[in-house]
């Protein structure tokens, strides 16, 4: 009998971890779906913890990847196609300043991968801006880079695994200019700015490490002293990220 009523109790103890578990479960696919693997990805979320991963994966789905800029009110031109082979980018997107994006991009020829603007997006929205009018009390106009496409390998060798810029999935961001006109430049900023300024880049790499799958900075080496490499490499359900 009293075996019976332990099994008895152990079940209800069983269902009920179970029942918590499943609601906590629901109110977190309710409330923060950007924190959950099989939800869609909505622009106007706050970012999450696979808000990442899933603009990555855009990048096998062009026509959702412009959807959903669209429905966000992102402007730009398409691109035709680049390339060939392992240097095909045919999925390249001009970023335009208007709508619901007011950064302009430095030279403005900029021609990148839809994830990439999906990224540059996001980023603008929920961590540029919020740091420049926090730190300098106004916000950035316009983003200088060292562009996208350039079809080479990595670290700069005849050999080894080809780099996104091949296919235009990668950006290089070496400045950003506020409305005032104040330029912060990585390479000059980075170690050698006041305190506002290397607060400001540090803040903006970090955030950028929750909307890209690789993030390097100065941090990472000698070759990144003057800007932030960002990139939309689909590294699939390993989910591997790099912010360095």
């Amino acid at each position: 009998m009293l075996r019976t009523v332990k099994g008895v109790v152990r079940s209800i103890v069983l269902l009920l971890l179970i029942g918590g578990i499943g609601l906590i479960g629901y109110v977190v696919v309710r409330d923060r779906p950007q924190d959950v693997p099989w939800t869609e990805l909505d622009l106007t979320q706050p970012v999450g913890m696979f808000t990442g991963r899933k603009i990555a994966a855009l990048g096998s789905d062009p026509a959702k990847c412009r959807a959903l800029l669209d429905r966000a009110g992102v402007e730009y031109a398409v691109r035709s196609p680049r390339g060939e082979g392992q240097c095909l980018a045919d999925d390249s997107l001009i970023p335009e300043a208007g709508g619901a994006t007011a950064i302009r991009f430095r030279p403005a020829s900029l021609a990148t991968s839809c994830p990439v603007v999906t990224g540059l997006a996001l980023w603008e929205w929920q961590v540029l801006q919020p740091a420049a009018r926090k730190h300098f009390g106004e916000s950035v106009a316009s983003i200088g880079h060292f562009g996208s496409y350039s079809c080479r390998r990595m670290y700069g060798g005849s050999d080894g695994p080809w780099s996104e810029h091949a296919t235009a999935d990668a950006i290089d961001i070496a400045s950003f200019t506020l409305e005032g006109g104040k330029k912060i430049s990585v390479l000059d900023d980075w170690n050698d700015g006041n305190a506002q300024e290397q607060a400001f880049l540090r803040e903006v790499r970090d955030g950028a490490c929750d909307l890209f799958a690789t993030v390097l900075s100065p941090d990472y080496n000698a070759a990144h002293a003057n800007h932030f490499h960002l990139d939309q490499a689909d590294r699939g359900t390993t989910g591997f990220r790099v912010c360095r």
